[in-house]
């Protein structure tokens, strides 16, 4: 793992003694896209969070830019950025304001350059000074975008980010996850629409229950599935893969399949307006 921006051993997430994240191990180098998939339950979203500190791990280790997460909370912190899921943003702070709230937490000098091109590029620019109360849910999750890329962190996580993105808003996306990553950073984006996400990530993580069953690229994953077309698609590896009986990453054999209407839910997390904002 050495050179890895982001570097995860063995990481645990309990809740009330069950287990949403079991022993996940994986790592995001400079200029990885990682796509993190898998049906509902499997710990998308726990597992972000706990990599964001929103939520303490109970096991194991996780380092981002080479600082231990338990150790170097606040450098670790300073070095990534979380787009939640459902970005809860200030009611009655504009959204330059959001931009200005982020650069101070940040620390970053040259803010107002940077938010205005951010600001372009997200067509935001007309909407600058309206408070995040008057935009729609589109609108909020481009503000959020804005503001996880204002201080280039080396690590950006998106969880789901495309809902309420047009396809403008979601080409313009992919166009800055990839130019991030271009400059060195690791992008870890979760979504359950996989034929958006194919195209973009260049390598994919599929959980299950909480566990790694896969890690690597397509053609890597496909290899290790049997009676695939060499041509899959990743919706059909993810079929395959999630099914009873398919060997994970480990060569372990997989848990029976969790669909995505029987798979147990995650654990609510706690609703905290000013830790799930994008600052």
């Amino acid at each position: 793992m050495n050179g890895a921006v982001l570097e995860v051993e063995g990481l645990v997430k309990l809740y009330g003694g069950r287990a949403a994240v079991e022993g996940l191990s994986f790592s995001a180098s400079p200029g990885d896209i990682l796509g993190l998939v898998g049906p509902n339950g499997a710990g998308k979203t726990t597992t972000m969070r706990t990599i964001a500190g929103v939520f303490p791990p109970s096991e194991g280790t996780v380092r981002v830019a080479g600082h231990d997460l338990r150790r170097e909370p606040l450098e670790a912190k300073r070095r990534l950025a979380l787009v939640p899921d459902d970005p809860s943003l200030f009611a009655n702070l504009t959204v330059e304001e959001h931009l200005e709230f982020t650069a101070q937490v940040y620390g970053v000098a040259d803010w107002r350059p940077r938010a205005d091109g951010m600001l372009r590029d997200l067509e935001l620019t007309d909407r600058a000074d309206s408070p995040a109360s008057d935009l729609s849910r589109g609108m909020r999750q481009k503000v959020a975008i804005a503001c996880a890329f204002l201080h280039a962190p080396s690590l950006l996580m998106l969880d789901e980010p495309l809902t309420g993105l047009d396809p403008r808003g979601i080409r313009t996306l992919y166009d800055l996850l990839r130019r991030r990553a271009a400059e060195g950073a690791a992008v870890v984006v979760s979504s359950h629409l996989l034929g958006q996400i194919e195209g973009l990530c260049t390598r994919f993580l599929i959980l299950r229950a909480g566990r790694r069953l896969f890690l690597g690229t397509k053609e890597e994953i496909r290899a290790q599935l049997p009676a695939l077309r060499d041509d899959a698609s990743l919706e059909e590896i993810f079929f395959r893969a999630t099914e009873g009986g398919a060997l994970g990453g480990d060569g372990a054999a997989a848990a029976p399949a969790a669909t995505e209407a029987s798979a147990a839910p995650e654990p609510p997390p706690p609703r905290d307006p000013d830790r799930d904002a994008a600052p």
